[in-house]
């Protein structure tokens, strides 16, 4: 008996370490889905907010375009007066003191005429027009049109025209100055928003900046649905999204527009040092993105973008709890799923734990039974979890062969879920993708890191591009090490970033080029330079990443040339010192301004050694040979050739054989010689010069002159 006993014992504890150990299996097995439930709960949660932000930043940039347009619209209904030849001739008169003349009372009753058929077409009439009443009682104007002389007094104006108040006055003093001005929104005569606009009229054969002005044209408006309904998204069906202008007034925020909650426009302010405030969050980085809380308390989604033409911040938000409702009731089900097992896992230890006492032919039996039911309901667990995913998500051992599939990895090849366990990633997914995924794999295992990678598979068309993330999974005595891979389709995603940024490259295009005709002999020298640079770059054989920093960097060179006088660029004597410097930092200020700007190129540093040297005498730091970035060497050399064979206004083209010579001459001084090699084999093997020849036009000419 005391052997039996003894047998008896020793088989009780082989079965307490066999269900210690199974216990330990499956609490990390638990573990293991925690961590993948949470990461995962968390990808999708920041892929959301993602989508989100681009969500509000498209609807914020609309809104804000709309506004900018209303607010264009109503200057350009003052400037359609202020050019008007009959109103800018009987100011001329005014202005000489001719204005008491019958004739000249004609003409004023020609432009009171004029200023109230304008009124009453573009707005600038009262919400509700006052009674006209039979007595000697002053009216008060609302909004209206009006003509004021140079000294500031009224010369004619609509009937409803309010007086000159200090505010307006202000503003003609700010338009004296020879630009428009706008009187910001104003609580009016009639307790309505209100909002005006004044222009400066010149004589009929003067210009803007050329003379002094004669008088100004003053519009005042109540701003009404005109304005506000441009703020509503067309097609918006989320319950809690907005979109309203505020702007700030010392240390509060002003809100402009009506509220959700039925505020009218002027009435709520907030302290700007409000905790967590989304609307001072838009004044203070417009155009981020943020989970905030707005005017209510409530948490939301908030992006914002500053308003053009006058000091207003368009602030665009949804509730946090509408825009994410989806990814919180998905968490929640994941892990109400997830405790389930856990319960379930649990009650199953406990049942092999009181089983234990029992006889060991029928311990052996209940323990691989509960143990193959632990691994059956685990397995469905993830199945569970992971097939309702729009991702794909697999395990693989350190060979490529398959432990655990969803029924997205499933998805087009062929073979079901079943069928893939034991079989390898070559014979399911096809050799190129499986190797690709192998190598990953065999680092993330040699490793123990994480990994992440993009990749491109198919061709034309059927091209799609897929995010993989690989995560190492340690191996035990049973088990060998694995990797969980989780494969996401994010083909849409590249192709709408790949077209912002052709938009955003065609919004540079034409912002650049009204820079480049400031100076009519220097129109498209900025393309004309990216264009010779992308062919330099292509000839020195320099990688893709190059070629795109030149495009880009000779696309925007000019761009600073904004902050030089139109005068300075046109002249045609030497320029003073002065002049020269101001040219000389034009470059420099080009840098700043795209500092801030994530082209993920070295766009900035390129510009700002566009005036280095190769022999070190250049400016501003004076860097030499290959301390120079050699996007800045390339566009120094297109920019040289670009400028010296076209005519400028104090000198014609030069040949392009002139231009070549003189490069050459420069060269291991001023230029790299690299680049100039590179140029004069483009001229002279590449077609270079007939795709160029249109170069040596001047901006009158219609023939290219032959180069």
């Amino acid at each position: 008996m005391s052997q039996d006993s003894g047998q008896d014992g020793q088989g009780g504890s082989r079965t307490r370490v066999v269900i210690g150990f199974a216990a330990a299996v499956l609490v990390g097995a638990v573990v293991l889905g925690i961590g993948l439930v949470i990461a995962f709960v968390d990808k999708e949660r920041q892929r959301e907010l993602q989508q989100w932000q681009i969500r509000l930043g498209i609807v914020a940039d609309s809104r804000t375009a709309e506004v900018n347009r209303w607010l264009e619209q109503q200057f350009d209904t003052m400037q359609s007066l202020a050019e008007n030849a009959s109103l800018q001739l009987y100011m001329t008169e005014i202005s000489l003191g001719g204005g008491g003349t019958q004739d000249a009372l004609a003409e004023a009753g020609y432009l009171r005429n004029l200023l109230n058929a304008t009124a009453a077409r573009d707005g600038f009439v009262p919400a509700q027009r006052e009674p006209t009443v039979a007595a000697n009682i002053e009216l008060s104007g609302q909004a209206g049109i009006g003509l004021v002389d140079a000294a500031g007094n009224p010369v004619v104006s609509t009937d409803t025209m309010p007086a000159l108040t200090p505010r307006l006055r202000r503003a003609l003093a700010l338009a004296g100055e020879g630009q428009r001005a706008l009187v910001d929104i104003y609580q009016g005569p009639g307790g309505n928003p209100t909002i005006g606009f004044v222009v400066p009229v010149y004589g009929i054969q003067a210009d803007a900046g050329s003379s002094e002005n004669i008088g100004f044209v003053v519009g005042v408006r109540v701003v009404g649905d005109d304005l506000y309904d441009r703020l509503k998204q067309p097609g918006e069906t989320a319950q809690t999204a907005e979109s309203y202008l505020v702007r700030r007034a010392d240390a509060t925020i002003e809100y402009l527009s009506p509220l959700s909650d039925g505020t009218k426009p002027l009435v709520r302010r907030l302290a700007v040092d409000t905790p967590e405030l989304a609307d001072a969050f838009v004044i203070d980085k417009p155009g981020g993105f943020e989970s905030k809380r707005d005017y209510l308390g409530n948490q939301v989604l908030v992006t914002g973008r500053a308003v053009a033409d006058a000091p207003w911040f368009l602030v665009r938000k949804i509730d946090v709890a509408e825009a994410l409702a989806e990814s919180d009731r998905r968490q929640t089900t994941l892990l109400t799923t997830l405790i389930l097992v856990i319960v379930g896992v649990a009650v199953t230890i406990v049942a092999v734990w009181r089983h234990g006492t029992s006889v060991r032919a029928a311990q052996a039996a209940e323990r691989f039974r509960l143990a193959n039911e632990r691994l059956e309901n685990f397995s469905k667990f993830l199945r569970v979890v992971t097939d309702g995913q729009p991702t794909a998500v697999f395990a693989v051992t350190e060979d490529g062969r398959y432990t655990f599939a969803n029924a997205k990895a499933a998805e087009g090849t062929g073979v079901s879920q079943d069928e893939m366990l034991g079989k390898t990633m070559a014979s399911v997914i096809g050799p190129v993708r499986a190797k690709i995924y192998q190598e990953i794999n065999a680092e993330v295992i040699r490793s123990g890191q994480p990994a992440n990678r993009m990749h491109s598979f198919g061709e034309g068309e059927e091209t799609r591009t897929v995010m993989s993330d690989h995560i190492p999974l340690r191996g035990d005595r049973d088990h060998p090490p694995g990797v969980l891979v989780i494969v996401q389709d994010i083909t849409e995603a590249v192709s709408e970033r790949a077209r912002r940024e052709r938009t955003m490259r065609a919004l540079v295009s034409t912002l650049v080029g009204l820079v480049d005709r400031r100076d009519p002999y220097s129109a498209d020298q900025s393309q004309r330079v990216a264009e010779v640079a992308v062919a330099i770059t292509e000839e020195m054989g320099e990688p893709e990443q190059v070629q795109r920093t030149v495009d880009i960097a000779g696309n925007l060179m000019n761009l600073g040339k904004i902050l030089v006088p139109p005068e300075v660029l046109t002249k045609t004597t030497g320029l003073t010192e002065e002049e020269f410097n101001l040219v000389r930092e034009s470059l420099l200020h080009t840098a700043d301004m795209v500092e801030e700007v994530n082209f993920d190129l070295p766009v900035a540093d390129a510009l700002r050694h566009l005036q280095e040297r190769w022999d070190g005498t250049g400016y501003p730091a004076g860097l030499s040979g290959e301390a120079i970035s050699v996007g800045a060497r390339i566009i120094a050399v297109a920019n040289a050739f670009v400028s010296m064979v076209s005519p400028r206004a104090y000198r014609d083209a030069l040949s392009f054989d002139d231009a070549a010579a003189q490069l050459g001459s420069d060269a291991g001084t001023r230029f790299d010689r690299r680049p100039v090699s590179a140029l004069t084999n483009v001229i002279d093997n590449r077609g270079g010069r007939e795709r160029w020849a249109h170069f040596r036009s001047g901006p009158d000419q219609t023939d290219v002159t032959p180069a």
